[in-house]
């Protein structure tokens, strides 16, 4: 009758110990005791075994509120330091010097923005980014897949911002700066002051040229982009199911520029952001948000094409 084997593990403390002897490894783990992968059903990899923070890269909060200062600061400072300075010296119309400035602003921006993205993943190419970005189809919040139909919330938010921009935004303003009046719009601060003389802008295209510049910098690669595409995919392990919220009081906050715009921002951002977090798609805030600046570019034709 031949002996019995030994048991599995009698042989891998056997290698152990020879190793010990040999070589000194007194920290090899013993195999039996190495944490196998787990594979989880209906997925085609391995299940991930570390804490969600390392596994998606989330920010920080230092971090988050880093990016928040790098995109607010340089806003303020354009409109409450080099605009009142610039504006008695230099030949230009101050409605126009103001809004080159702010553009400034968002094009800075959108060069953060994709410092940001490059340093992260190695490239800006759209195909690679896409994911990390949220510049995709809106996915099903349950299975994850893409689902055509939930484009058919679009016009419900869209509906819910038109409310807000004409009917609450105006009476939160009047509330939020006769209780802080230090916080209420200057005068000159409007970019609607190119309206007080609309002959001088007759025949002035290049004004489009500059409504694109904003439209780029403040929903496609600027404001929008890196509020709803670079920090709102990375905070949530900060603030958890909640950082659809943190996001658009970030954005609010943000408008240190405009500060008797801050609660309206806010309550704008939610209908932003929220949609954007659920579907995981950052196109919902692109649209959204986008909807201004159709509303202004009909204000530069109409000064254009003389019919203000």
């Amino acid at each position: 009758m031949t002996d019995a084997l030994p048991p599995d593990n009698a042989y891998h403390d056997d290698i152990a110990s020879e190793q010990e002897r040999c070589f000194g490894m007194k920290n090899i783990a013993h195999p039996a005791a190495v944490k196998q992968p787990k594979f989880v059903s209906g997925t085609t990899g391995v299940a991930a075994t570390a804490p969600a923070s390392a596994q998606t890269g989330q920010y920080s909060l230092g971090s988050i509120l880093g990016l928040w200062l790098l995109a607010a600061a340089p806003m303020g400072l354009l409109a409450w330091v080099v605009f009142p300075a610039l504006a008695g010296r230099v030949n230009m119309h101050p409605g126009l010097l103001l809004w080159g400035l702010m553009i400034a602003g968002l094009m800075w921006q959108a060069v953060l923005s994709l410092i940001i993205l490059y340093r992260e993943t190695g490239t800006l190419n759209l195909d690679a980014i896409r994911h990390r970005t949220w510049r995709q189809r809106p996915r099903d919040p349950i299975t994850g897949q893409p689902r055509a139909r939930l484009w058919l919330w679009l016009p419900v938010f869209a509906v819910l911002v038109a409310v807000v921009e004409f009917v609450v935004s105006p009476l939160l303003g009047e509330a939020w700066t006769a209780a802080l009046p230090f916080l209420a719009e200057p005068a000159g601060y409007s970019l609607e002051i190119l309206l007080d003389t609309p002959a001088q802008w007759v025949g002035a295209w290049y004004l489009l040229g500059l409504w694109l510049l904003q439209f780029v910098g403040n929903y496609l690669l600027g404001e929008e982009f890196l509020f709803r595409s670079v920090l709102l995919p990375k905070m949530e392990g900060v603030f958890g199911r909640w950082d659809w919220l943190a996001n658009a009081v970030l954005f609010g906050l943000y408008h240190l520029h405009k500060p008797w715009h801050i609660p309206s921002s806010i309550i704008t951002g939610i209908l932003y952001t929220y949609p954007s977090r659920r579907f995981r798609s950052a196109w919902f805030g692109v649209i959204l948000h986008g909807v201004d600046g159709v509303f202004f570019l009909y204000m530069m034709l109409g000064l254009v094409l003389g019919l203000t």
